[in-house]
């Protein structure tokens, strides 16, 4: 249900109906259509395929990297000059990259305890390494489907070294504050002695909803983590950028952790062509997810469909969900069986049971969805109604 290898695995788990998925998978592959298309969808020959551009964004004469040199470091001063930051350090997940970040500014401040709000990725997505593996101890500041405010940090009843902010919140539907109502948070937390940092694994597509640079948005929090394949398409890798000295003693806990890797320049190559290729067209995306939330809003209106909900209804970023009262096997049903034969992929992610009789899905727009027009977006929503099940209850 969304466009990271980790979540179709969840999604894998999740698809009501044998073979949904692979049903899935096979249409995306063979629509004419779609709305997005995702690396980790390829083959390998493909996927080898993105390296083709890596020519005009590093020297491919100089020697390879080794644990971590060379083609790494490029990367890593690249990011660390795109987010203002005294320097950067490449890893090869952004969970251990947020762990060790954390955990660095838990030695610093002397207080374990990190803030952090209940549809975070660390408390959704990774089985509680914060506690099991790094030995913080993460408190949630809300469980409300928004990002938490400037009172409710404020407020909170205990102490806690670390803020943690996700932007954008992706499990809430991948909102984001406002640039005003983020910066009042951070304040908050330093008002309280806490750094701040910035789950920004999707950060890059944030500026336009902020209204704010990347390096205007960096520079309100303490540290920022930033992921390379979540938007830029590149074959896996994080970077964790900040202070100096922090991203100094990152690197020997990366070491520590397992995360210095013999070589890793296919990865790092395909983050300097996301950045080169996919961080300048984020906001032509992020407009073109708007034409379509609108698109889908006025398509459902059309067909008739109660409760139909496009969530956030203009979406802070390109991606966004929407959420449709059936059981999620109907609609993955429905959402194949129109890939497969209109060869028009509307949904192309997997549905989750949001709720008895409710089903919720991620909707992404990559270039592939530049080439819709609102008309296209309402058509194919009226083909996808056509095969649900009637009357809707």
């Amino acid at each position: 249900m969304t466009d990271t290898a980790e979540s179709e695995q969840r999604v894998a788990d999740d698809d009501r109906s044998a073979g949904t998925r692979e049903r899935r998978l096979a249409a995306l592959r063979s629509a004419r259509r779609a709305l997005a298309r995702f690396g980790f969808h390829w083959t390998l020959r493909e996927r080898l395929a993105v390296l083709d551009a890596a020519e005009g964004v590093h020297d491919l004469d100089e020697l390879s990297d080794v644990y971590g040199d060379g083609v790494v470091e490029a990367l890593e001063t690249k990011v660390a000059a795109l987010l203002g930051t005294e320097a950067a350090a490449f890893f090869p997940t952004g969970t251990m990259a947020q762990q060790v970040a954390l955990r660095c500014w838990a030695g610093r401040t002397g207080n374990r305890t990190v803030a952090v709000h209940a549809l975070s990725h660390p408390e959704v997505h990774e089985r509680n390494a914060f506690s099991e593996v790094g030995g913080l101890r993460p408190v949630r500041v809300t469980s409300e489907p928004r990002l938490p405010t400037a009172a409710e940090v404020r407020d909170f009843e205990e102490p806690f070294g670390a803020l943690m902010l996700e932007l954008p919140l992706r499990d809430a539907g991948f909102v984001l504050p406002s640039w005003e109502e983020l910066t009042e948070v951070v304040a908050a937390a330093r008002e309280r002695d806490a750094v701040v940092h910035f789950d920004g694994a999707r950060l890059w597509e944030s500026t336009v909803h902020l209204g704010r640079s990347l390096e205007e948005i960096a520079d309100l929090a303490d540290s920022v983590y930033v992921s390379f394949y979540k938007s830029l398409e590149a074959f896996g890798g994080a970077a964790l950028a900040g202070p100096k000295e922090l991203v100094e003693e990152a690197k020997a806990w990366r070491h520590r952790y397992g995360g210095q890797v013999f070589q890793q320049f296919p990865t790092a190559l395909s983050a300097l062509v996301g950045l080169e290729r996919e961080l300048p067209r984020l906001p032509e995306y992020v407009a073109q997810a708007r034409v379509v939330a609108a698109a889908l809003r006025e398509g459902f209106a059309a067909a008739a469909v109660p409760w139909a909900r496009v969530h956030p209804e203009v979406p802070h970023t390109h991606d966004f969900q929407v959420w449709l009262p059936y059981d999620a096997d109907v609609v993955a049903e429905a959402a194949v069986r129109t890939a497969e034969e209109t060869g028009v992929v509307l949904f192309g992610s997997g549905w989750d049971q949001g709720g008895p009789g409710l089903a919720l899905t991620e909707v992404h727009v990559r270039a592939a969805g530049l080439e819709w027009t609102a008309d296209d977006v309402r058509t194919a929503v009226a083909e996808f109604v056509a095969r649900l099940p009637g009357p809707v209850r």
